[in-house]
């Protein structure tokens, strides 16, 4: 977590530190972080409405963003093993490279297919950028605390990662679609593909840190500690975390057989996402969250009434102990912790994490095509509305989410950001049917006259106005769902806890574009719209009960640091 301590470094100290060779490379590695986010996870939705691919394939297509989801499940072996004939390259660069000369080379791959008619591989291809993304995040967040020293400190080479990741979004989302607009979608992924590729290539050249001898002493006596008296059984632990491992890859498999079978199949077979998700997102849910959210209840029950316990030191005999003790340590002893420390409590916060963010997580894969295929906005007036005029209302908006954060409390910003990001919705269900509400707004506050003056017309403005409202909202509920997950990890366990409950944010969210493309083509926007806005209604609620059990604790005015993250 971060330290109330830092400030964050000004602009002359950032641009003097851009004379370092390890905040050129974090630019460069921040740029390569968010350029795949934004091209596979939002622009490659326009490449797709323009392509005619209808909206029920979309949704389905979307759900390669889980392996942003998941990412926390494989994390943890990024830090151990090591590719071969790669080590040399650095226990972090090793992994870096790799994953951006294949995100390069699956984008320029994508770019030579046909997404109507080559749509299995074109998924294949993008899943594999997908979890490329993923990878290469986890490892450049340590990679930037690995090489952080006196002069390139951790606050500048995080603050240049955002420099990067923020130029990514504008460069994938709003520069795509103005070169689109003129060349093409395969000669703009050909080009952001070979963009990426080089960056990979040239990241062979850039400092990485070994692992020092503390360092690998330091995390040989965590292990070591499982085998203390008091711990639970070898063979306990063993037995929890191949059913907590096994119960996520069954949800995984779930997940990627159902996208298969729809991506290969022809429209009409496709069109079964909301029968798909009333079947098996159940047991997505039991086998990703409450069941292994069980078995680490019974952990602590076990631990605390001292049934199958240690009684005296049990050193680890193999590689085969040491690889399992690592995998509990690393994914299972976190999840314990917090069943253990909140108690029956863990329902109401996970369920809180499950839908805070559901609203615009479920709605994101499906902004592109209303606004260019439903609306007939054009691809300029899009990248105006939505990435440049967009991203200031979303800063904005965090910007405003923190000082409520100060000024009402945590909990209260919380629960007003979830109010907020659900009626924004009503926005755009406005514009799904002709906008003369948010026209009015647009004329009345003079917004209509500045764009018009700017080259723009009422009818941009309108989208303009509709997009900054929402933005705002969702800047605002970022920055205290933010602080709210931070308030609740704990420091030993802050990285993978933060990372596990972050990743549930995404779950039902992601799991929801499938049936919403399907809803979409059988209601229409307009009553999708009113859809959402009343799933966004209950975070709210929940939020309401998380607010009165943190009241009745002493919790709910108080504030903790949020650690780096990212707004996608």
């Amino acid at each position: 977590m971060a330290d109330d301590s830092t400030t964050k470094p000004g602009w002359g100290e950032l641009l003097r530190s851009l004379r370092q060779k390890k905040t050129v490379y974090m630019l460069l590695f921040g740029f390569a972080a968010g350029l795949p986010y934004s091209l596979v996870l939002g622009t490659l939705y326009a490449w797709l409405s323009e392509a005619k691919v209808d909206l029920e394939t979309m949704g389905v297509f979307s759900l390669i963003g889980l392996a942003y989801a998941f990412k926390f499940l494989w994390s943890p072996a990024l830090d151990r093993l090591d590719l071969p004939l790669l080590k040399r390259l650095g226990h972090r660069k090793q992994w870096i490279v790799t994953a951006q000369i294949l995100i390069g080379i699956c984008l320029i791959t994508l770019s030579l297919l046909d997404p109507k008619s080559q749509l299995g591989l074109f998924s294949l291809l993008a899943g594999l950028v997908a979890f490329s993304s993923a990878t290469q995040d986890v490892v450049i967040d340590a990679w930037r605390v690995d090489v952080a020293d006196e002069v390139a400190t951790i606050d500048i080479l995080s603050t240049i990662y955002q420099m990067g990741y923020r130029l990514a979004a504008l460069a994938g989302g709003a520069l795509a679609l103005i070169v689109a607009a003129r060349i093409g979608w395969p000669e703009t992924y050909a080009i952001f593909g070979a963009t990426i590729f080089v960056i990979g290539l040239a990241g062979i050249r850039a400092p990485d840190a070994r692992r020092t001898t503390d360092q690998i002493e330091a995390a040989s006596e965590e292990l070591n500690a499982l085998r203390l008296p008091g711990q639970l059984t070898p063979q306990v632990r063993k037995r929890a975390f191949a059913a907590i491992g096994t119960l996520w890859g069954v949800a995984l498999a779930l997940v990627l057989i159902f996208m298969v079978r729809s991506l290969n199949s022809d429209a009409e077979a496709r069109n079964q996402s909301v029968e798909w998700i009333t079947q098996q997102g159940p047991i997505i849910l039991l086998a990703t969250i409450v069941i292994p959210g069980m078995i680490a209840a019974w952990l602590v029950h076990q631990q605390k009434t001292g049934r199958n316990v240690l009684s005296e030191p049990t050193p680890a005999t193999s590689a085969g102990e040491r690889a399992i003790d690592f995998g509990y340590r690393a994914l299972v002893l976190p999840l314990t912790e917090i069943i253990g420390r909140l108690g029956s409590a863990a329902i109401l916060v996970i369920a809180l994490i499950l839908t805070y963010r559901i609203c615009d997580a479920i709605w994101g894969s499906f902004a592109y095509p209303f606004y260019l295929g439903e609306l007939q906005y054009t691809n300029d007036e899009v990248a105006v509305a939505s990435k440049f005029f967009g991203v200031g209302a979303l800063l904005v908006g965090l910007a405003i989410g923190g000082a409520l954060l100060t000024l009402i409390g945590r909990m209260a910003a919380l629960t007003f950001g979830a109010l907020i990001a659900a009626l924004t919705n009503l926005l755009y269900a406005d514009l799904a049917i002709g906008g003369a509400r948010m026209q009015a707004v647009a004329d009345a506050s003079g917004f209509t006259w500045i764009v018009s003056n700017l080259g723009g017309d009422a009818r941009l403005a309108k989208l303009m106005i509709t997009i900054a409202g929402e933005n705002l909202a969702v800047g605002i509920a970022g920055a205290a769902f933010v602080a709210y997950l931070s308030s609740i990890v704990a420091k030993g366990y802050s990285a993978v806890q933060y990372a596990l409950l972050s990743s549930l944010a995404l779950l039902v969210g992601t799991l929801g574009r499938a049936p919403l493309g399907q809803l979409i083509e059988e209601l229409g926007y307009y009553t999708v719209f009113l859809i959402t806005t009343a799933i966004g209604g209950v975070a709210v609620v929940l939020c309401l009960m998380e607010w009165a059990r943190q009241r009745r604790l002493g919790l709910a005015d108080q504030n903790a640091p949020p650690p780096e993250v990212e707004f996608a």
